[in-house]
């Protein structure tokens, strides 16, 4: 039978086997009894013989061998380079490469892990993640992001900012980003906005980092960051910026300066005139105003 996670069934197994090997009864009429299979009751019936607790546990589904598992011998020879040499799972991938084993990177770094060689870094800065409010209201869920055009020595960076109920947004081009310019676009951004903002949420990006929570916890405002490898939790943001680049930016010369002056006015066309699909063919502003 499928694998379950019923806390009765451990116990109703015992007393299956206990009608065949107490009170006599055959295999086939426990199974008819039960409505369990028949070759099922045989099996609980060898299962109880070997034990004398109260009940058959429910075991675990998870295959004893699996086809492509790493081989012993590799195991071994990653367990061995860990304890030897003390080195990190990049190193010990490439010394036993050198050696002639064929293993990833990733199963070198899963190997470590599954025998509790991994330790995590006392820098590392663990994110709680806050239930995501339900955006029923301009404010209560407003997604920010950062985002950087060209080569490096030629960079062009911006901030967008979007309201997740009304898709009212507010965007800015900057010489840099830093946490310090993220507050000062946060609250340019609040200013404008005809509406409170009650939670902020972001990427892992170092410019919406530890201080720029701060700043919004003492203003008021929850920070958020989205989960990891989750990229639809900033969607919204994400596709704003998209419209962005192909509506306006892809139209103008790449300068900080016709930024500067060409997407104030976009802003303004985008949440005044622009019909959304996905707010029955309202602007943002209309949306704002209904609430």
């Amino acid at each position: 039978m499928a694998y379950t996670m019923n806390p009765n069934l451990p116990r109703l197994r015992m007393q299956a086997a206990k009608l065949v090997i107490n009170q006599d009864w055959s295999t086939r009429q426990v199974a008819r009894y039960t409505g369990f299979d028949h070759s099922t009751i045989v099996r609980w019936v060898e299962k109880a013989k070997l034990s004398n607790r109260l009940l058959i546990p429910t075991e675990s589904s998870r295959p004893k061998h699996h086809p492509l598992s790493l081989p012993r011998e590799t195991v071994l020879a990653i367990l061995k380079h860990r304890e030897q040499y003390h080195r990190c799972a990049e190193v010990i991938h490439h010394q036993l490469s050198k050696e002639g084993y064929t293993v990833s990177l990733s199963s070198v770094k899963r190997t470590l892990k599954r025998h509790g060689l991994i330790y995590p870094s006392k820098w590392k800065k663990w994110h709680v993640y806050p239930a995501r409010p339900l955006p029923e209201k301009p404010g209560i869920l407003v997604e920010i992001d950062s985002m950087q055009e060209g080569l490096p020595e030629e960079h062009l960076h911006l901030y967008a900012l979007i309201d997740v109920c009304s898709r009212w947004a507010y965007a800015k081009a900057v010489e840099t980003i830093n946490s310090w310019q993220s507050v000062a676009f946060y609250r340019k951004a609040r200013e404008t906005a005809r509406f409170n903002f009650q939670m902020i949420q972001s990427d892992h990006g170092s410019e919406f980092a530890k201080w720029f929570s701060k700043q919004l916890k003492v203003e008021g405002v929850e920070h958020r960051h989205s989960r990891v490898r989750k990229p639809m939790d900033n969607g919204h943001v994400e596709r704003f910026i998209r419209t962005l680049q192909q509506e306006c930016l892809s139209r103008i010369p790449r300068s900080l300066k016709a930024w500067e002056k060409t997407i104030p006015e976009f802003i303004h066309y985008y949440n005044t005139e622009r019909p959304h699909m996905g707010l029955g063919m309202k602007t943002p502003l209309e949306m704002v105003q209904s609430y």
